[in-house]
């Protein structure tokens, strides 16, 4: 592949993932409104849920500014679907965690979200077609990390 090539095939990909990155918002802005959230509020909701994290630790997993997430999450906080609480590891990092309220608004994307699961399952081929598509996206994913840490690192 010549570095021409190279250039076409990153400029290709990176107009891709901008395509998909605007087709997965309005698809969650949809399937988040009915819960009475935003796709950034459902985005901050479904970081935490798993575990409570600080806002920086927000950010790190989904790629944006600790400030965009430290905006979404005051007001996640001041509606009541997500709350701060002490952080051991930081006594000025608080976590951020999903109230009852924000897990049962959570509980309402569900089925929307189970159902477009499905369709992209059986339009990509299968579920193996659909875990090589992740597998593929992370891949993917974390080379860019690792050739901006090597930047980060020479410069």
């Amino acid at each position: 592949m010549s570095g021409r090539d190279r250039q076409d095939a990153l400029s290709r990909t990176a107009l891709g993932v901008f395509r998909l990155n605007g087709q997965f918002l309005a698809v969650s802005e949809k399937l988040a409104e009915p819960a009475g959230l935003t796709a950034a509020w459902w985005q901050v909701l479904g970081a935490v849920l798993p575990e409570p994290l600080p806002v920086s630790g927000v950010a790190r997993v989904m790629g944006i500014t600790r400030q965009s997430v430290q905006r979404i999450a005051d007001l996640l906080v001041r509606d009541g679907l997500a709350a701060y609480a002490p952080n051991p590891a930081h006594r000025r990092a608080k976590l951020l965690a999903p109230t009852e309220a924000g897990c049962a608004a959570l509980a309402r994307i569900d089925p929307g979200h189970a159902e477009l699961a499905a369709r992209l399952t059986a339009e990509l081929g299968g579920p193996a077609a659909f875990e090589e598509t992740v597998r593929v996206l992370e891949r993917l994913s974390a080379a860019l990390e690792a050739v901006e840490a090597a930047a980060a690192r020479e410069g």
